[in-house]
């Protein structure tokens, strides 16, 4: 018998097929609200993509090593989208001092605009979550975040900066909350971070 969660008998007689048909749904969401969003702009997604993550991420993180490794792509293929925004106007090159084949990657004026217009292209992914009750939002997040956590420990994500994976995270126990050593406070479970600029990898 057919075990895929794409499998109609297989999704009625199963919840967790049901979840992750679910979150099928959810991923092609995204992938439609993004594909107009670049057709608006005559830009590809993963330029669209590369512009937001460039708005909200510090210098060390706008490098192309760093930026393949976040999309999971080659380098090659990052260089040619860097290549593209570059002739677009979109986003300028600072050649590192101490190393000419290395650059960090900046937003031009232009390039900020349309990275912040942009960075609106899930709103109506938001407008459901924001009905969730409070309880609600934090099941699902704490859900969500075990789910990444996984597939970045099986190697199918490759870059991580949640709290689960950072050395200043100290998870709770029991009836002990979890702990921030880095922030020197309590983390609630609603307080959990998916992409912390304090991050830093524990061994």
């Amino acid at each position: 018998m057919n075990k895929s969660p794409f499998n109609l008998d297989q999704q009625n007689e199963n919840t967790d097929s049901r979840i992750i048909a679910a979150l099928e749904r959810i991923s092609q969401a995204f992938r439609v609200l993004l594909w107009n969003e670049s057709k608006e702009l005559s830009l590809s997604p993963i330029q669209i993509q590369v512009l937001i993550f460039l708005l909200h991420h510090s210098d060390e993180k706008r490098k192309v090593t760093y930026l393949a490794d976040e999309f999971n792509m080659t380098k090659p293929t990052i260089s040619d989208t860097i290549k593209s925004l570059e002739q677009k106007g979109l986003i300028s090159k600072a050649y590192e001092p101490h190393d000419t084949r290395s650059y960090i990657i900046h937003l031009t004026n232009e390039g900020k605009a349309i990275a912040g217009r942009t960075a609106a292209f899930s709103n109506q992914i938001q407008v459901p979550i924001n009905k969730l009750k409070a309880d609600d939002k934090e099941n699902l997040l704490l859900s969500l975040i075990g789910v990444i956590d996984h597939l970045n420990k099986t190697g199918v994500i490759t870059i991580q900066r949640m709290c689960l994976s950072c050395v200043h995270f100290k998870p709770g126990e029991g009836k002990q909350p979890h702990f921030c050593k880095l922030l020197n406070k309590n983390l609630e479970n609603s307080e959990l971070r998916i992409d912390c600029p304090e991050h830093q990898l524990s061994n």
